[in-house]
């Protein structure tokens, strides 16, 4: 049974770091506190819980936060923590430091973890970070906006030097399985091509006879938008050049699409579904993830979270292609 009056919340971030952490971490403690609360900060996800690396947080200890990147707690991948026994010892942890309340910020990998502590008896609330947007429930995660911002700035950048020197360039950017940072840097940055992993269909072939016409009709450049979950960027440059005999070069952005400071949307959004986490969790509920759609931010039981899928908006892909033509 989960514990029904909450007076201790604690709040971790797992999975990989988002842009906007800091501003959800800071909401959960400052709204927490204000209603009379204990808070209490696990460092280093679920593995810094099972090692129990938990400290007391204050206002104070989260001031001048909201503009970093990152997260203040740090975050781990915990295998310990996908077996019955993990779990069972996360949820002992728990009841021996007073916590009667969990706000998990991560990805779905982080809510299957709360999902089970729920099951054994702590009240948990997820909220949404990743920079992948792939959370089928919500149509915002924290860190998209500043991730997908970073990219574009950088992308913009390498089209500056690929023009310059007429170049074919394929910019790699983050995502995991999902194409979401690819599809808007490929609207954003007007990509001539948007390689996605949900669009396995994409043809080399095709890519290659197009830049050759590109080139005849005078077109100096050649920008391609290529998806983490497809990848091989460096190997498809070499054959897109050898096959076209225009200088191609790949540019893998990597992690620095995780780090920076967050952007506005990133720093309210956060704050807001920090404190409605700690709201949910006063009134009782648990196992619930916090998302935003069509305007409002709402809750969800993560169960049917986890079972919802989600795909690239077609009408957003079919757009993206009419105007790299």
């Amino acid at each position: 049974m989960a514990e029904k009056i909450i007076r201790t919340i604690g709040v971790l971030t797992s999975g990989g770091d988002a842009p906007g952490m800091n501003a959800a971490i800071r909401a959960v403690v400052r709204t927490a506190l204000g209603k009379g609360l204990k808070v209490r900060g696990i460092r280093r996800g679920y593995s810094g819980l099972l090692n129990e690396e938990i400290i007391d947080l204050s206002a104070r200890d989260v001031s001048d936060t909201i503009q970093r990147g990152g997260t203040i707690l740090q975050t781990a991948r915990c295998d310990e923590m996908r077996t019955e026994e993990g779990q069972q010892m996360a949820a002992a942890i728990c009841k021996k430091y007073g916590i009667d309340g969990l706000v998990v910020i991560g990805g779905d990998g982080s809510f299957k973890g709360a999902q089970k502590l729920s099951d054994l008896g702590v009240n948990t609330i997820g909220l949404p970070g990743t920079i992948d947007l792939d959370i089928a429930c919500t149509e915002y995660t924290i860190g998209f906006d500043t991730a997908v911002n970073t990219a574009m700035e950088a992308i913009d950048k390498v089209r500056d030097t690929s023009t310059s020197h007429e170049r074919c360039s394929i910019i790699e950017v983050m995502g995991r399985d999902a194409g979401y940072l690819a599809l808007w840097c490929g609207i954003a940055n007007g990509a001539e091509r948007i390689l996605l992993p949900e669009e396995h269909d994409y043809d080399e072939t095709k890519i290659v006879e197009d830049i050759k016409a590109n080139r005849l009709r005078g077109k100096k450049h050649y920008i391609i938008i290529n998806a983490e979950g497809i990848g091989d960027s460096i190997n498809m440059a070499k054959r897109i050049e050898e096959e076209t005999g225009m200088e191609t070069r790949a540019t893998i952005l990597g992690h620095m699409q995780r780090g920076g400071s967050p952007t506005c949307k990133d720093r309210v959004y956060a704050s807001i579904m920090g404190a409605k986490a700690v709201e949910l969790l006063l009134e009782g509920k648990t196992n619930r993830v916090v998302g935003y759609k069509h305007g409002e931010y709402i809750d969800f039981d993560i169960n049917e979270a986890l079972a919802m899928q989600k795909g690239i908006p077609q009408y957003q892909y079919d757009i993206a292609k009419e105007l790299a033509l």
